[in-house]
């Protein structure tokens, strides 16, 4: 019998042991960011040394880390050992100025292949297991994190990469996949080739674990994926900055996503003053890496929205957890004077058996004022009683202002007019209000 913990004695740690555990991880890192001409300046320019971080509490006089300070001190300026001590980097895209790097030593290495090992034994991942993963490789990091946690649990790996859906699909009956990790987007389009392909995913496969995430989501997304891969679907966060995959994840409860504090200090502040919020509340996710070599981060700010959610969880782990995220504070549409983020968006249209999993909002300036446009795909080809889909368009409408305070256009589409794609994240956003 497996035990259900990876990592017993830091899974349960007592939370007394824990906070003193990561004291003393962050007191060294502190320490160690001093190699870092970049956090040399920054304390300087506070004031402040190694030696005054004497409490957990004392984090909050520790500079903060942003993604455009990583930018301007591209390629290498936030290293905290020599280039030859490190054994990989991974990078985002950069479409719009220089990427965002990130180094790692083995030592690096080998505890991302742990925190992952941790995140999918606990969703019920076992050597016995076949892993399938069609996460991209190379520079994007759910690629390499996902497939060394996996060997980590011992199971046997698919690295098939994205896209391809097909043959994804062979892959999963062929190799008998049980455990399969897939962002939102795709999972559902993997679930509609299958049925163009006659593929029952109950009968024909043995899929039976999804681990989602990169892509916030909702709750009706997530259980509709799950009725229709039969599977349970366990939401995983992670960010490149960190280490990538192994951040944050569900536990079987599916209430909440623990995140392993001996890796990580948590904060949630106000993304406009800065200031701590309480634990409740919704506001930025902002962490400080406290078990890294290569390019430890004090105070990154994710730009990512959740909250912490109080008491304890029945699995028995004693990291806190954060709630699903909300999206991104840079993400956040304002449109006449309200705010609103897509996934309210996303919790309304799934809400319809009638509609499909793929919709584009689009805001665009019409003579003197903003519009928003959505564009929703029907669960179906067919299309023919005009009235009934009228009537529907309405009641998507007033459900919608009921929920966002606005008013929009609603556009019923054909399934697959929004073309949505095997290999990337599903665009949801497009603000054309800045070509006028």
């Amino acid at each position: 019998m497996h035990s259900p913990y990876f990592e017993p004695e830091l899974e349960t740690m007592p939370r007394e042991r824990l906070e003193a555990l990561q004291l003393e991880r962050l007191q060294h890192t502190v320490h160690h960011c001093m190699n870092s001409q970049f956090y040399r300046e920054r304390f300087k320019e506070l004031g402040i040394t190694p030696e005054d971080i004497r409490t957990l509490d004392d984090v909050k006089r520790l500079p903060f880390t942003t993604k455009e300070d990583l930018r301007e001190h591209y390629p290498f300026g936030l290293a905290s050992v020599p280039l030859k001590d490190c054994v990989r980097l991974h990078s985002s895209s950069g479409t719009t100025g220089n990427p965002t790097v990130v180094l790692h030593t083995q030592k690096d290495l080998d505890e991302w292949a742990k925190a992952v090992a941790r995140c999918l034994w606990m969703v019920g991942s076992r050597p016995e297991d076949v892993f399938q993963n069609s996460a991209g490789y190379g520079m994007f990091t759910a690629g390499l994190g996902f497939q060394y946690g996996a060997e980590k649990v011992g199971m046997l790996t698919v690295p098939a990469a994205a896209g391809n859906t097909k043959r994804q699909i062979k892959f999963i009956r062929d190799f008998g996949t049980t455990v399969l990790h897939a962002i939102p987007s795709y999972a559902s389009r993997v679930y509609e080739v299958m049925r163009e392909e006659g593929v029952d995913p109950r009968r024909d496969t043995k899929l039976r674990v999804l681990c989602i995430g990169a892509e916030p989501h909702s709750e009706e997304q997530r259980l509709r994926i799950e009725q229709q891969l039969g599977v349970k679907a366990y939401n995983s966060y992670g960010i490149s900055e960190m280490m990538g995959p192994g951040v944050a994840f569900e536990c079987p409860e599916q209430n909440g996503l623990h995140i392993w504090e001996d890796y990580f200090i948590v904060e949630i502040i106000d993304p406009v003053t800065l200031q701590p919020v309480p634990d409740g509340q919704l506001g930025e996710l902002v962490l400080t890496t406290i078990n890294r070599e290569g390019m430890p981060l004090l105070r990154y700010r994710t730009r990512d929205l959740t909250r912490i959610l109080p008491g304890e969880c029945p699995c028995g782990r004693h990291h806190r957890r954060l709630a699903r995220l909300q999206g991104r504070s840079d993400d956040m549409i304002i449109l006449k004077g309200v705010n609103i983020f897509p996934i309210q968006i996303e919790k309304i249209l799934l809400g319809f058996k009638e509609l499909g999993t793929d919709y584009l909002i689009t805001l665009e300036t019409v003579e003197s004022g903003d519009i928003m446009t959505i564009d929703v795909e029907l669960a179906r080809l067919e299309t023919d009683d005009y009235t009934q889909l009228q009537g529907l368009a309405r009641e998507i409408t007033r459900q919608l202002k009921d929920e966002i305070l606005i008013t929009p256009k609603v556009r019923l589409v054909q399934k697959g007019s929004l073309g949505a794609s095997d290999e990337k994240k599903a665009v949801r956003v497009k603000d054309l209000r800045k070509l006028f």
